[in-house]
């Protein structure tokens, strides 16, 4: 499965820094999902592999209020969102500045849908304790279709990621080495008054410019007031609907 490219994502997210946390009420509700069924095993060192701008820090420091919290993230325009007293890594989630069985709980929400998910959760085993937890979030094959459909019919793009699904996150864990892995799978629903600004939250939480295959430029009126048109046939009384597929993983070393 190919992903985009690490200087791509990691731009990407640079720009959307400043409009960030306006824009990421959906990934703040799957932060506080993953959070509600985290195992309460003690854990004295945690990171948050993909911290974006912090919202999980406080959630993490509730649960675990002597334990030493993390922030690490690929994009440095992200981490300077975060204040001190936060410890903060500039870092890829599939090369961890770590040394090996260091963590206790690896916590990552919805960031390693943009990554190699083996490679990943093989240096997630490798960081982690014996005994240590993993908690994760991560997004399926039903994010964003609406976005296919609006394009299916203006373009060759494919406009979106290829999503790993459920049963492959489980896979790859298991693969990796960790045991007990535990899979769920539930709906995440944002909705938009119009089209242009359902594009602006996409584009505002930094996922508009790595798609795998994106057009690089900008549509044209046509173009854009046919995906319109398209997307408006799946309006709902509370506006035009954006899904995330959301899949949540917890397991243990």
């Amino acid at each position: 499965m190919t992903r985009p490219a690490k200087g791509d994502i990691r731009r990407s997210f640079e720009r959307a820094a400043a409009t960030y946390d306006d824009a990421a009420a959906v990934q703040r509700a799957v932060c506080e999902r993953l959070a509600a069924a985290l195992p309460a095993t003690p854990a004295t060192r945690i990171l948050d592999a993909g911290c974006g701008t912090g919202y999980a820090l406080g959630l993490l420091r509730a649960r675990h209020p002597a334990a030493e919290v993390l922030a690490l993230d690929l994009a440095p325009a992200m981490l300077q969102r975060i204040a001190p007293p936060w410890r903060r890594l500039a870092g890829d989630v599939e090369h961890l500045p770590l040394t090996a069985a260091s963590i206790d709980l690896y916590w990552s929400s919805l960031t390693v849908q943009w990554c190699d998910l083996a490679r990943t959760l093989a240096e997630a085993r490798r960081v982690l304790s014996p005994g240590g937890r993993l908690a994760l979030a991560s997004l399926g094959p039903a994010t964003f279709h609406e976005l296919r459909h609006a394009f299916a019919g203006v373009d060759d793009y494919r406009h979106t990621l290829s999503f790993h699904a459920a049963g492959e996150c489980a896979r790859t864990a298991a693969a990796a080495g960790f045991v007990a892995v535990d899979v769920h799978e539930g709906r995440e629903i944002a909705h938009y008054s119009d089209f242009r600004t359902l594009l602006q939250a996409v584009k505002a939480i930094g996922a508009n410019r790595v798609g795998a295959g994106r057009r690089s430029g900008l549509l044209g009126r046509s173009a854009f007031r046919r995906a319109e048109m398209a997307c408006e046939t799946l309006r709902t009384p509370a506006g035009l609907p954006l899904t995330y597929d959301v899949i949540t993983l917890y397991a243990h070393t």
